[in-house]
C-alpha cells in the first residue's frame, strides 16, 4: 500500500507510536488488511485513533467504523498500570492545553474533539477493558489494535475477549510485545497463541505481535 504515501501525524499530542517509522509501519499494517470496523483498546490522547480514521476514510470513504476504549482518566483503576507519561515536556503544548483549549488531552472530551471530523463513524467508550470488552459484539469487528493495560491478567482478558475476531478471519495487532518492564504482555500473548493454535508474527524489532488464524 505504498501508493497511499502514509504518514503518521502527531496532532500536537502524545502517542506511544512516536519513534520514527513506527507509526507509518502501523498504518501500513492496517492498510494491508483494509478493515472496515476497527477496535482500539488503549486510546490515550487519540492520536492513533485520528490516524486510523484518516486512513480508513481514504480506503472506504464514509463506510467504516472506529471503536475506541479507554479509561480516559488517571484513576485508582490504572495507578498500577503502565501508561504513557501524560505530562508534556514541550512548554508550548502545556500552554495550549492548559490555557487555550482548557482541557486534559487524556479525556473523553478532548479525544472526541480531535475526532469530530469523523463523529458519525466513531464510538468512544469510557471504561475498563476487563469489564467493557465482554459487552462488545466482537463478531462485528475485523481488526483490533490492542494497546491497553499491560498487566498480565488484563492482557489475558483482552485477548480472550478478542478471540472471536481471529476465529472469524480478522487480525489482532498487539503493541509492546517485548517490553522489558512489562513482561506480562509477552507472557499473555505467547500463552494465548499456543492455547488457541493461532499464527503469531513478531514485527518491527519485536515491537508488535500480529495474531491471526493459521
Amino acid at each position: 500500500m505504498t501508493e497511499l504515501n502514509l504518514k503518521y501525524e502527531k496532532y500536537f499530542r502524545k502517542t506511544s507510536l512516536k519513534q520514527k517509522g513506527v507509526g507509518e509501519f502501523f498504518l501500513n499494517q492496517i492498510a494491508i488488511k483494509r478493515p472496515k470496523i476497527l477496535l482500539e483498546v488503549g486510546v490515550f490522547h487519540g492520536v492513533t485513533a485520528r490516524n486510523v480514521c484518516e486512513l480508513l476514510y481514504r480506503l472506504h470513504g464514509k463506510d467504516f467504523k472506529y471503536v475506541g476504549l479507554d479509561l480516559f482518566e488517571e484513576t485508582l483503576e490504572n495507578k498500577g498500570e503502565i501508561i504513557p507519561n501524560t505530562k508534556f515536556s514541550n512548554p508550548l503544548k502545556n500552554i495550549y492545553f492548559n490555557y487555550i483549549k482548557k482541557q486534559n488531552p487524556y479525556s473523553l472530551e478532548a479525544v472526541e474533539n480531535l475526532l469530530k471530523k469523523f463523529k458519525n463513524n466513531i464510538s468512544l467508550i469510557k471504561g475498563n477493558s476487563n469489564i467493557i470488552l465482554k459487552q462488545i459484539d466482537m463478531s462485528k469487528i475485523d481488526y483490533v489494535f490492542l494497546d491497553g493495560g499491560h498487566d498480565y491478567q488484563t492482557v489475558k482478558n483482552d485477548l480472550n475477549c478478542c478471540r472471536e475476531v481471529i476465529i472469524n478471519g480478522g487480525t489482532v495487532l498487539c503493541d509492546d510485545y517485548n517490553l522489558s518492564y512489562a513482561p506480562g504482555v509477552k507472557k499473555a500473548i505467547d500463552e494465548f497463541t499456543l492455547s488457541n493454535s493461532f499464527k503469531c508474527s513478531i514485527l518491527y524489532n519485536h515491537r508488535f505481535a500480529k495474531l491471526e488464524k493459521n
